[in-house]
């Protein structure tokens, strides 16, 4: 799993994000939490295949110049004031055909309806877009890289930071051959 994942999951899933997305939706906290937990990896997964094409990329970093959090609010006042409509299309954009059938499987998996699971993933995809955004944005600056790649240097520079910095983590079997970071293809695509 990427680090941008990592963050993204950490603050979407946290409980004032949690509550906040649960208050508009009208549907159970427990529930949202499950089915965020459960669709971030999936859309970052499409994301990623998306953007493994050059014109991918180019279109990726399009949408992502018009999904800022210039306020800085947080990610639970993002979720709060998220554009349904906007996020419908954001969904749709990034699963493409499978739309459908991924909405359905998730609706499976939370014992939540499929127009619940598409009301969720519709108030969460300006916010998830607005994090990538930002997190593309540090690492072009360079102003804390370490920041953006999710790389914590407390304890000094260990093997942990080098797999956050390559888009994995070196927990579990998982190898740091997981895949393309759609961080580095975004940074890559934007030179």
């Amino acid at each position: 799993m990427s680090s941008l994942l990592n963050m993204l999951l950490g603050s979407m899933t946290a409980q004032p994000s949690v509550d906040s997305l649960a208050g508009k939706t009208g549907i159970d906290k427990k529930k949202v939490a499950a089915l965020m937990a459960l669709a971030l990896p999936i859309l970052m997964k499409s994301m990623t295949n998306n953007a493994s094409s050059q014109q991918g990329a180019s279109s990726l970093l399009g949408a992502l110049s018009q999904h800022t959090n210039p306020a800085n609010k947080s990610m639970a006042q993002q979720l709060k004031e998220g554009d349904a409509q906007d996020g419908a299309k954001i969904v749709n954009h990034i699963l493409g055909k499978d739309a459908g059938n991924i909405i359905g499987q998730l609706a499976g998996q939370t014992n939540m309806s499929n127009d619940q699971v598409s009301a969720v993933l519709s108030q969460m995809a300006p916010a998830m877009m607005s994090g990538v955004s930002e997190a593309t944005n540090q690492a072009q600056k360079g102003n804390d890289p370490a920041k953006a790649f999710g790389v914590d240097l407390s304890d000094g520079f260990d093997m942990k930071d080098v797999m956050g910095i390559l888009g994995a983590t070196s927990k579990g079997k998982e190898k740091a051959s997981a895949g393309p970071d759609l961080l580095s293809m975004l940074l890559k695509a934007s030179k």
